[in-house]
């Protein structure tokens, strides 16, 4: 966790890390946001990543569910690391100074998958969605329940060279927002791979200023 100065209630950001990564790692990319005004709450993945991914960050390798070739996410393996996404996020919630009117739910990669299932199940709790890099399975959309989405707005992005989650899943993810009752989106795609490119996190962070003023 990363808090701001003052007694709050703060604008907050739940930031979910990626395969791989772990909470560190985004705590680290989120920081800036806002001018540093904003209360950044990451939470780590329950599961380690398999032994052959290369730990890119200190503080080691997660994952919120399987992803590899020989062990693939299942409805079930999604739907258990939702579950703790979303009891990290309610506990969190009671325990520091989190204003429910300017609350983010943040991810890269796998972790965009996670604040799209707790936000859309629950969107009482969030002001916005932001998936970085990520996609919205057609299973989460399937089970989710019916409820008013109108106030949420969300932000997508991607990179245009990305060969791990093609910029393809990115835009039918919008659209499948749009049938979802999100009116409110902003969809862009940058010159980048698999990442967060400065440019990208910059145009991210004028959004957010202008969301949560």
């Amino acid at each position: 966790m990363r808090p701001p100065s003052g007694d709050g209630p703060h604008p907050t950001i739940f930031a979910f890390h990626g395969f791989g990564s772990n909470a560190q790692e985004v705590l680290e990319l989120a920081a800036p946001l806002l001018d540093e005004r904003a209360l950044i709450i990451a939470p780590q993945a329950p599961e380690p990543a398999p032994p052959e991914i290369p730990a890119k960050h200190p503080g080691g390798c997660f994952a919120w569910f399987p992803f590899t070739l020989a062990k693939r996410p299942t409805p079930a393996s999604l739907r258990a690391a939702e579950d703790v996404a979303r009891a990290f996020v309610a506990e969190a919630s009671e325990r520091y100074a989190v204003d429910p009117a300017r609350t983010v739910a943040l991810g890269f990669s796998q972790g965009g998958v996670i604040a799209y299932g707790i936000a859309l199940t629950e969107p009482e709790r969030f002001r916005a969605i932001v998936a970085l890099s990520s996609w919205l399975p057609d299973y989460l959309v399937r089970r989710l329940p019916q409820v008013d989405r109108a106030h949420l707005d969300a932000w997508v992005s991607h990179g245009t060279r990305d060969d791990v989650i093609l910029a393809s899943r990115g835009r039918d993810s919008v659209a499948k927002l749009r049938d979802l009752g999100v009116e409110r989106i902003t969809h862009r795609e940058y010159d980048m791979a698999h990442e967060v490119s400065p440019a990208s996190l910059a145009d991210l962070d004028a959004w957010l200023r202008a969301l949560l003023a």
